[in-house]
């Protein structure tokens, strides 16, 4: 059934697409993406505007500011229109279905990326019933997005990705499960988790990119003494302790996070690590104010990678390239 002829029922469903989880991507296309978000990162314009007559929805239900800043730029940036959504916009605030809502996209846009607290499952569904490539800019379970900016943010800093050494520090939240997903693609690389007992990765993604870090050469290993940080490292990765759209069970939580602050007395331990950080940060928390805008920092490239990442991923989604 074509959409460009009079039609009557439902709108066709197809395969969900686009860019839904890092554990959907091959390690080449993972590596492609990676080195395209740095050749964005230094020449914003090495492209041909491929998202020329392509109209993408940026629907974002939960806050945001350098993701849906990043992606709606990306979209103009590559010679496509964006069409914002925020919280209060759609009208499955008022009863409206999600699927109606997804086919309606469907019959409009070209493509939607979209970010969420609900699980990964709703946005293949969206991808389904609007037969539109969707991109997830956070869920739940993941973030594969943040990941793509990660890794071209160590690519960028190192110059491979192969036999890295990566620490994170913190909760085994989504963005950890895309850092996860995304190193344990790669020869030798090695990624170890300190968590808070309790605030671990989720335990069928440990043991899914344990398997394939291991087939690598390499590893994801995880522990949760913040007084044993192993010191031979190339990064240390922290991220807020509250994630954007959750809450945690235990009202002492963050006298359970305390240990696992970074400050400079911390990053000391790691002499030859730089310092990542997705932002937003909050000073004082997860990481001292010295340590996040001292000279060992990588963040703020790291978030003007938000840009160069979201930019490869609009052109390999939407418009086939990369």
């Amino acid at each position: 059934m074509s959409l460009s002829e009079a039609f009557t029922g439902l709108p066709p469903r197809r395969d969900p697409r686009g860019l839904l989880s890092l554990a959907d991507l091959t390690p080449d296309r993972l590596a492609a993406l990676a080195r395209r978000s740095v050749e964005f990162y230094r020449d914003p314009t090495a492209h041909r505007d491929p998202l020329r007559g392509l109209l993408v929805g940026v629907v974002f239900t939960r806050t945001s500011t350098r993701t849906r800043t990043a992606f709606t730029a990306g979209v103009e940036r590559l010679g496509g229109r964006a069409v914002g959504y925020g919280p209060g916009d759609l009208q499955t605030n008022t009863g409206e279905s999600p699927a109606d809502t997804a086919r309606m996209f469907g019959l409009m846009l070209d493509g939607i990326v979209t970010r969420t607290a609900g699980p990964l499952a709703d946005m293949r569904e969206l991808s389904a019933e609007s037969g539109l490539p969707v991109v997830n800019a956070m869920a739940a379970e993941e973030h594969p997005t943040q990941g793509v900016c990660d890794l071209a943010t160590i690519l960028l800093h190192r110059g491979s990705l192969d036999g890295v050494r990566v620490l994170y520090v913190g909760e085994g939240n989504n963005t950890a499960t895309a850092l996860a997903q995304g190193l344990s693609n790669f020869a030798d690389a090695r990624l170890h988790l300190l968590t808070p007992d309790g605030y671990g990765l989720p335990e069928n993604v440990l043991k899914e990119t344990t398997a394939r870090a291991s087939g690598n050469g390499g590893f994801v290993t995880e522990s949760h003494d913040a007084s044993a940080v192993p010191a031979d490292v190339d990064f240390v990765y922290t991220t807020r302790w509250q994630t954007t759209g959750t809450s945690k069970p235990d009202a002492s939580w963050r006298e359970t996070f305390r240990p696992f602050h970074i400050d400079e007395t911390f990053l000391s331990g790691t002499p030859g690590a730089l310092f990542l950080h997705d932002l937003p940060a909050h000073r004082g928390e997860e990481v001292s104010g010295a340590v996040l805008d001292g000279p060992r920092s990588v963040a703020w490239s790291q978030a003007r990678m938000k840009l160069c990442s979201a930019m490869a991923v609009l052109e390999y989604a939407f418009a086939g390239q990369g």
